[in-house]
C-alpha cells in the first residue's frame, strides 16, 4: 500500500479519500512530511493554517 497526500489539505494518508477534508483529489507525488501532535501550540501548524493532529505533506504535485 502507498502513501498519498490530499491536494486540498496536504493530509497523508494510505486511503483513497482523505479522511480530513474527504476530497478524493489525492497525489502520491509529494515532498516531505510534517508530524502534527499539537496544533495549538505548534508554531509551523498555525502558519500552514492546520488545526488538526496528523501527518501533513510539505508539498503536493
Amino acid at each position: 500500500m502507498s502513501f498519498k497526500a490530499c491536494r486540498l489539505c496536504k493530509t497523508i494518508t494510505e486511503e483513497n479519500q482523505c479522511p480530513n477534508c474527504k476530497s478524493t483529489d489525492l497525489s502520491e507525488d509529494f515532498e516531505g512530511i510534517l508530524i502534527v501532535i499539537d496544533p495549538e501550540e505548534s508554531q509551523i501548524a498555525k502558519k500552514l493554517k492546520i488545526s488538526k493532529e496528523g501527518q501533513y505533506a510539505l508539498k503536493t504535485r
